[in-house]
């Protein structure tokens, strides 16, 4: 069943507010998903690809992070893309440190799939 630009970020969103991140990734993600982050981390590149590299990301960072609270708005339809804002209240399990996390999610879809997310956040 083919799902509008709209239909595939309201499931998105629906699933990111659960923490369901890597059935999104199942669901809605084609397998050469493309991802690019706002900079590099330590063992996060700037762009990463394929639907398993981008499912370790997501393993990573939910077994790094504590969500203690979140809000997730959106999606922001134009096209064949979408956005959507996160905010994140977390702590990293490894050093206690909490945070305040903010980013736009911005999404393309091709043929009922997400083919590429780029993040965008306010550089510290």
């Amino acid at each position: 069943i083919f799902m509008t630009t709209l239909e595939t970020g309201k499931k998105l969103v629906e699933l990111c507010k659960k923490n369901k991140n890597l059935e999104a990734l199942d669901s809605l993600y084609s397998p050469e998903i493309v991802s690019i982050e706002p900079h590099a981390m330590p063992g996060m590149p700037l762009e990463t690809h394929g639907i398993e590299a981008i499912r370790g990301k997501n393993v990573s960072w939910f077994a790094n992070q504590k969500i203690n609270s979140s809000t997730i708005d959106g999606p922001f339809v134009n096209g064949d893309r979408f956005s959507v804002n996160f905010k994140y209240d977390v702590t990293n399990k490894k050093d206690g440190k909490r945070m305040n996390m903010a980013e736009i999610g911005v999404y393309t879809v091709k043929n009922d799939k997400i083919v590429k997310e780029e993040f965008f956040n306010t550089p510290e």
